[in-house]
Parts: structure tokens; sequence; C-alpha cells
């Protein structure tokens, strides 16, 4: 559901969603209720009656919250410890100071990631008064003094540090995810660890906030520095920003980002950080969150025992002057390389609020991916390129944003319109009387499918936390929002949304505004990457029950039956809850008729001889059913998903779209011109150009799958009824089904009666090959207008072996991939070089298909040379440690260990597999080879598959900042046209990026 909203979120603010429930909620609410009680051991605890989430919530004695949830799909458990401080607690003349922290506070202890403390404790006293020196100081050459001071007191401490200490512990418990965020309010520590390692876990986590310690300052400040740059080479995060500035003038959410300012980021305070740390980092304002496969009794105990000797304090936060009224709009530019848009945005109160029951409502209202107003009448009709609506919420205050993309012959300020034509509709009550009830429940429905997952429920749980909000409440929100009227939402919109709109246009130029700092010489700083401290040695007496693996027997868990006309279902039992998902295979995709992609899409903007294209939508949005035709390079799938109960009328729908769906000229106009535009947007993007053009072309050269498309003059005579036919048409192929979900006979009934197909189904046309060129000697640069450059090194291996799989999952936790792996360890930690490194031996998903090598680096341009040396020492010379080799081996076999494959992905993980050549769970193989595995094993791998390798180098940068001659070293540069990478029209209009 709203799927393009989410992506906007996903840009902006940091997010995951959740949970486990057994049905949807329907009907009358329940009666809900807080309810105390006291476990064996004597600890109190908080719960919801009818809580699907079964949520414990406990307050240690020093104020420490501890929520519990339960989840036994897999044997592990989703671990967040959440600090209730942010960015908007930054000192004005410190912004970026908590992020920051959030960094520092990977970095260890007195006792974690040190040979020798009390010597190195007395040099980094030495570097932080350097840094306060260094602050003061206003000389731009005596500050570059005092930092080649820093620098050299940094070595020389180094020698005592152990770098990346912390994720070499966690790495070692089988964790995945290790990370943090630090957003607006609050500061969050992320672990997924296997549910036999709880007690490491907490032995670890207990230590790491305990105290802390600011050791590998400057080297961490420079990848901090490198996070900056990226932010300003995303025109979506300028943008964003921009909107705040507007919403919120005077409060911190609109003067001070969470990132920091240049000046304050090269001049910070090691005395500020501590203080920070010292004043929010204490129990009665954070909290553990714990959910998975835990025993409630045995986990609040062991969880007292690791923090419950931590000391409360009186915890007091800033209070920020109440922002005026906004009586005018705002308006706001941004610049920069990336296609234009526009945002609309409104101020509303905060979390928890009356407004955000009331905002939220009208949100989905206007935007819900398939039936709101937005969706209706702008997308449906294709009125703009793009548009959606969106919401967020923080402590004090929350906003409501328009989002949209015009079409080729549009302005922004007609976009704008357009988005206030529908808030007006609002205003009017010109929307359906049914509209609000299948909001709420599909806001329902997704609760549903959010509290199946251990992760999504932990984040639920700490929206709450960190906003002061009672579980209860978030649980009745739903029902609250169904008491709602039409007339309630009239009167509100008229009184909210009115002229107090921010609107910020992000139009396509250059950013006058961006800042450019020099390669300040970091010496490499010393890893110890074979040393340890006492506390790890120590770790690693501790024993955990051993947690053993679990393979899929696909043959017996996916079932096999069959419609009465023949046709094939493989099918899974949905045993959680009472939605289904259903899919109508067809192993024939682009590769055999390009023309399939195009007509899938087109249909979306199609009606029925009985519906028009928004009637159709509402008509699947009322039954809480999505739907989609959609085709990749083999395969075509018609799918189907929602509640069980809805099923067959969904698939008559879907049936009734397919075979009678009416071809409209005019639609079809609009569409190619749609097709022209986001072609013409995707160019400004510098993913969709590394990522998708310059792999392609590294891959394959000119006969790609991704040069191989139609120009839009060809698809201009096509005839959109040629298009209708062969949708019609898909389902007089070779098919096969797939249901998960309840009931299978009756699914099998629905299927017999309205899934009706030609009595002798046709083969598959022949498919396009596309021949995977050797690499090597070859260097592709696209000039863009970035900060930053981002190079890959690719190389093309041998044929996929599914022997390799072991060694090759081994060599990336071990080398490539992670905090605590070589290259990061190496490139970002050692050198700071670079805020993204990796590598990896990725295998190819295809039987008969090539394995590749990359090697990534996004760093500053004047960097990149010294960067390009350093990894390609790595590519050629696997530094050994055999310490990091055992932690790497140990991880990833606990990752096996707790890995459990379920619900629908069994199928979809088989069909994967079916593709590589491979029948059965090849993971017990993997498995028992990676534990026999030596070092010297990972060597011999490295030296076969990876020393030696022949590589095209992709790049993407300015043109006016990078070294063009350092990249002739590496091979024939050539300069790239980007029309000429993804086969485009070249236009009169088209100007460099």
């Amino acid at each position: 559901m709203k799927i393009f909203k989410s992506a906007l979120l996903l840009l902006l603010i940091t997010v995951l969603s959740n949970c486990k429930d057994s049905s949807l909620e329907t009907g009358k609410a329940q009666e809900i209720s807080v309810e105390q009680h006291t476990d064996a051991a004597g600890f109190t605890y908080e719960t919801v009656t009818n809580d699907p989430t079964g949520l414990r919530l406990y307050t240690l004695d020093n104020g420490l919250k501890v929520y519990l949830g339960k989840n036994e799909e897999e044997p592990k458990i989703q671990t967040l410890i959440a600090v209730k401080a942010g960015s908007t607690y930054d000192p004005a003349d410190n912004t970026g100071l908590a992020h920051y922290l959030e960094h520092m506070v990977f970095k260890g202890t007195d006792e974690i990631g040190t040979l020798d403390f009390e010597k190195e404790n007395k040099l980094i006293k030495e570097i932080s008064d350097l840094y306060e020196q260094h602050k003061k100081e206003t000389d731009p050459e005596k500050k570059k003094e005092i930092y080649k001071k820093i620098d050299e007191v940094s070595q020389e401490a180094s020698k005592l540090s152990i770098a990346n200490e912390y994720d070499k512990l966690v790495n070692s418990l089988g964790s995945e995810g290790t990370n943090a965020f630090t957003s607006n309010e609050q500061t969050v520590y992320v672990n997924k660890i296997p549910s036999n390692e709880l007690n490491k876990w907490l032995t670890v986590e207990s230590e790491r906030f305990s105290q802390l310690v600011l050791r590998l300052f400057h080297t961490e400040l420079e990848a901090v520095y490198e996070e900056f740059n990226r932010g300003q080479d995303s025109d979506g995060r300028k943008q964003y920003f921009a909107v705040l500035e507007g919403l919120f003038p005077t409060h911190p959410y609109g003067t001070q980002s969470t990132i920091g300012k240049s000046e304050h980021l090269k001049n910070p305070s090691m005395e500020a950080i501590h203080a920070y740390f010292d004043k929010y980092y204490v129990p009665n304002n954070m909290a553990v969150i714990l959910v998975g496969d835990i025993d409630f009794d045995a986990t609040i105990k062991k969880v007292n025992e690791a923090f419950g000797k931590y000391k409360k304090k009186e915890i007091t936060y800033p209070e920020f002057p109440e922002e005026e009224p906004i009586t005018a709009p705002v308006k706001k530019e941004v610049y920069g390389p990336t296609a234009e848009s526009v945002y609309v945005a409104f101020r509303t109160d905060g979390f928890g609020s009356e407004e955000e029951k009331m905002v939220t409502l009208i949100d989905y209202m206007l935007a819900n991916s398939q039936a709101g107003l937005i969706d209706l009448n702008l997308n449906q009709q294709q009125k703009v390129q793009q548009a959606s609506s969106f919401t967020n919420f923080n402590k004090d205050y929350g906003f409501h944003i328009l989002f949209g993309m015009p079409k080729a012959d549009q302005t922004l300020d007609e976009v704008k319109e357009l988005l206030l034509n529908e808030i007006e509709k609002i205003k009017k009550g010109e929307f359906d009387d049914w509209l609000t009830d299948a909001v709420v429940n599909d806001l329902k429905l997704s609760r549903v499918r959010q509290f199946e997952n251990a992760s999504a429920t932990a984040y639920a749980y700490l929206d709450a936390f960190i906003h002061f909000e009672d579980w209860k409440d978030r649980l009745t929100m739903l029902d609250e929002m169904k008491e709602i009227t039409k007339q309630d939402i009239i009167d509100f919109a008229n009184i909210h949304y009115g002229n107090n709109y921010v609107e910020v246009h992000k139009i396509k130029g250059e950013d006058k505004n961006i800042v450019k700092v020099e390669n300040p010489g970091i010496t490499p700083v010393e890893l110890n990457r074979d040393k340890e401290s006492e506390f790890i040695k120590e770790f690693k007496k501790l024993e955990s029950q051993p947690l053993q693996p679990k393979f899929v027997d696909y043959k017996s868990a996916i079932k096999e039956t069959k419609m009465a006309n023949g046709i094939p279902i493989s099918y899974i039992e949905n045993e959680t809850n009472d939605l289904f998902n259903l899919s109508i295979i067809l192993d024939m995709g682009l590769d055999h008729d390009k023309k399939l992609s195009l007509a899938a899409g087109y249909l979306d903007y199609l009606g029925t001889d009985k519906y028009s294209p928004e009637e159709l939508k509402k008509e699947f949005y009322k039954l809480g059913i999505n739907y989609s035709v959609a085709s990749s390079a083999d395969r075509t799938q018609l799918s189907l998903s929602g509640l069980k109960e809805n099923m067959d009328q969904g698939l008559v729908l879907l049936e009734h779209l397919v075979q009678n769906a009416v071809a409209d000229q005019d639609t079809y106009n609009k569409y190619i011109q749609k097709i022209d535009k986001g072609r013409a947007d995707g160019k400004t993007q510098k993913g969709n150009i590394m990522w998708n053009g310059l792999m392609s072309y590294g891959k394959y050269g000119e006969n790609s799958r991704l040069r191989n498309i139609y120009t839009i003059a060809e698809m201009k005579a096509i005839n959109p009824q040629e298009l209708v036919d062969i949708v019609k048409d898909l389902l007089n192929y070779k098919q096969r089904i797939f249901y998960y979900g309840k009931d299978i006979d009756e699914a099998i009934a629905s299927l017999d009666k309205n899934h009706k197909v030609s009595a002798d189904l046709k083969e598959y046309p022949e498919k396009t090959a596309y021949v995977e060129k050797e690499t090597g000697g070859n260097v592709y640069f696209v000039d863009y207008d970035m900060v930053q450059s981002e190079m890959l090194f690719l190389a093309k291996g041998a044929e996929f072996d599914p022997k390799k799989l072991a060694a090759s999952s081994l060599f990336n936790t071990y080398f490539g991939s992670g905090l605590s792996s070589i290259v990061f360890q190496e490139i970002r930690e050692s050198k700071s070089l670079a805020y993204s490194a990796f590598s990896q031996y990725s295998n190819a998903s295809e039987k008969g298909k090539s394995n590749y090598i990359y090697a990534y680096i996004g760093t500053q341009a004047n960097k990149m040379p010294e960067a390009v040396d350093a990894m390609m020492d790595l590519m050629t010379n696997m530094p050994e440690a055999e310490q990091q080799f055992n932690q790497a081996k140990e991880a990833t076999l606990k990752k096996i260990a707790a890995k459990r494959i379920t619900k629908s992905n069994i199928f979809w993980s088989y069909e994967n597999l079916k593709k590589r050549g491979i029948d059965y769970d090849n993971r017990e193989e993997m498995y028992n080879t990676i534990k026999d595995m030596t070092l010297a094993d990972l060597k011999t791998f490295f030296d076969q598959n990876i020393k030696g390798e022949n590589y095209n180098v992709l790049v993407i940068g300015n043109k006016k900042d990078v070294d063009m001659k350092a990249l002739s070293k590496l091979g024939v540069v050539r300069e790239m046209d980007i029309d000429y990478l993804f086969n485009y029209e070249k236009k009169n209009e088209d100007v460099k990026l």
C-alpha cells in the first residue's frame, strides 16, 4: 500500500514498519485497557488488552523502559536501543553533534577497543584539548597547524586502539543489520541477533553504553563529512530541508539539520559531545526494545542484570517557542541536476495529537496508491508525471506534504495548483462517502501485515517510546479514526488547509550553495586488526546454547495440485492470518517479447466495457485487494493479494480487466509522453546512471537488455489495440499458479470458475540472448554535477558454480561487506578515504551466467586517486588476519543457523534456486563446507577468483574535479553520453548535467 509514498519517506527519514496479528479487525472495536502484572521474579509490567502484538512494557527501577514482544517465526530477536535525543537538542553552535555522537558510540569503551586505556586516554585528552584550541582559532593557517598536530597525536593514539572491535563482537554473534540512525528526537542503535546469543549481546551492549570514549575521532569525523557531501548530492534531501526551513523558521526542526552545518563539522568539540552523552544517555531517557523468539520472564531478568545498575539522572529537554502561524504561502527554490518537482507542505500538530488522526486520514484519502483523489484524478488520468502525499509527525509538530512532478509541457506552478485542487475537493466534500471507511480498513489491513514481522513491531514500539505515547493510544488510533464523519473532515480541511503552506520548487540547475573542501591529508591510523582487548578475550569464554540450522524440504513444503483444466498449482497454507497472495505465472518476459512491459504498463491506465479506469481502481480498493500485471526479463505475473474473504470477487475483477480492457488512443498518447518524460527524468538520477546505465554497458556493451528498447517514435507508431490484444492473449500461453493463503479447495474452486483459458496453451516465443563481454582495460566515465565521485570496478568472473557459494559467502563477510570487513576498515576506518566502500563476489542468479567481482568507492573527487590505490591494493593482496577470519566464519555460520525460510518465501526462494539449476536447499552444503574452511582455503579462493582479475572501471563525477589523468592509468577512458548508454533519442533541449 502506498508504495510510492513509502519510497518518498525513505528518502527523508529513517522508518521501518511492522508486526503480528491473526486477523483483520473489522466491525465493532474491541475494548482496550491497560493492565498491571507482576511476574514470578517480581518484575512489574503493563499489557494492553486485545493487543495483537502481545507487548509487555517494563520500567526498571532506574527508569529504563523495556519493550518485549514475542514472535517465534524465526530464532532471532530484533533489538533496538533508543535514546530520546537527536538533532533537535543539538547546541546551536554544535549542530550535527547528536549524529556524530551516534558514530562514536561504535568506537568502544575503556574495556572494548583498547590495548592500554590508561595510556590511550592521555592521548585522547590531548586530542580533545587540541580540538578546543582548533575550534577557537580563527587564523586558517594556525588552524591547519593545530589539525596537523591532531593528526600526529591521533596516529600515536591509534597504536593503542583496536578499530571496529565492537563490530567484530556483534558480528561474531551472527548479528544482522548492525547500524544506527539519528533524527530529530531520537538516536537508535540496531542489531538483529540469533535468539541464543541474547546473553552475549547484553554483555556487549551493557558495556558499550556505560561509557563514551572518543577514540579514532578525526578519521570518523572525516567519514561524517563524506556523509555530509552525500547529502549535498541529494536534491531530495535539499528540497526536504527547505520545506522544514519554511515550516519551522524558529524551531530546530527547521533551523538545524541532523547532519549539521559544514563549519560545525569541521570545528567539533569533544567536550560538548561528552556533555551531550552525559546528559541524555541515561537509563530514564532510554529504552531497550526486544521483539522475537524470547522468553518474557527470563529476558527481563537478563536485561535488568545488564542495565539495572545504570544510574538515573534528572532529565530535562529544551523548550522552544511556539511557531507563529503561517498566514500566506511561503515559496522557496532549490537547485540541482535531478528532475524538477514541487512540494506543498502544511504544518500540523505533533505525534499523538488529535490532528495526527485527521491529517493521516486525509492524507490516505488523497493518496493510497490505488483509489485516493490524487491517485485517480492526477496519476490515473495522467495529468501530471507523478504525484502523491505523505505525512511525518515529531514530538512538537508534524507536517503534511503534497508532492508532484511535472509532465514535459507543465510548469511547477501548474502542478502545485492541481495538487491544491485535490485539497479543495476535500474541503467541498467532493469525495465518495465510502472512502473514509475504506481508508481505515486499508490501514488496518496494513497493520495486519505489519504485525506479522518482528522487526516492524519493534519499530512501532520505538515510535511510541520516542514520542512519549502510550501503546494503548497507538492501538486505538484506527478505531478512533473510524468515528470521524465526512462533515468532520470537511470542517477540519476548511480550517487547516488554506494559504498556510510552504511550497518548494526543485529546479534543474546549478546549486551555488555547495560547500567544497580540500582533502585534509589524514595519516592512516593503525587498525591493530589481529590484536584483542582483554574484554574480547573474556567474552570468547562465554558460551551460548548452540542453535541448530533448519533447512527446507521444498518438495514437501510446497504442495502441488491442479485446476480442472490441468493448469498446475503450487500452494502453501497461510497459518498466520486471513490474507492471501495469488500469482498467475508465465515464464515469458521481455526477453521473449519486449512489448510485454509496454502492454502491462498501459493496462494500468485502462478501463473496460463495464468500468472506467477510476471505477475499476475503486472497486479493488473497496475489496481490500491489490492487483498487478507486470513483466520482468523472463517472467510475467498477474497477481492478487489482500483479504481472503474477497479473493473470489478480486479474481472476477482481474479476469474482467484482462479480457475486456478497452484501448484508448488519447490515454495511449499520454502514456507515451509519460514514458518519454520518465526517460528524461531518469537521465538526471546519478544512481540510475551508475547502477543501470554504466553497469549494463560494463557487462554487455551495446547489445544489452537495457538498450534493446523501443524509441519514442516507434512506440508512437504502435496501435494501442495491439497492446491490449497482447494482454488478452497472455492467458493463451502456458502458465502455472502459486497460491499462499487458507482453504486451497475454495481457491481452486474460484480459479476453476473464473480463470478461463484456452484448451491448447501456446508455447513461449524464443528468447533474445545477451552476451556478457569480457572485462578489462576500459574506463567508462559520465560527467555529472556532484560533490562526491563514485567508482565501481567490475570484473567478469567464472561461470556460476554452486560449489563456490560457500566460499564466496564467507569471503564477502570477511573481506568486503559490513562494518568489520577488511575493505571498510582499510578504506574508511584507517585512511578516511570514503564514506562508502565495499567489495563483493557476486554469484550469478542463473545457471550458465557469469559471476562478477565488484569493488565500490564513493568519496570526494580529490580523494579518489588515493582511494583507488588503496582499493586495488586490497583486491590484489588480501590481508590475512586469523582472528578476523574466525569471527567472520563464526558470523556466517550463525546467520545460516538462524535463518528460517517461511510462508510464501518458501516458494519464491525455491524459484530462485531452480534458476540456478538447484532443486534442494543448498544451505546445508554451504554450512558444512564453511565449518571446515580455513584462512588458507579463503586465500586460495581469493587467488583463484579475484586476484589478477581484469576490471572495467565505471565512474560518475564532476569532470572539473576528477583527475582524468589518474583515470587514464586504469584503462582507456571513454566519456559516455547518457542517451547512448540507455539508447534514447537525442533531443535538442538535452544539456549537460
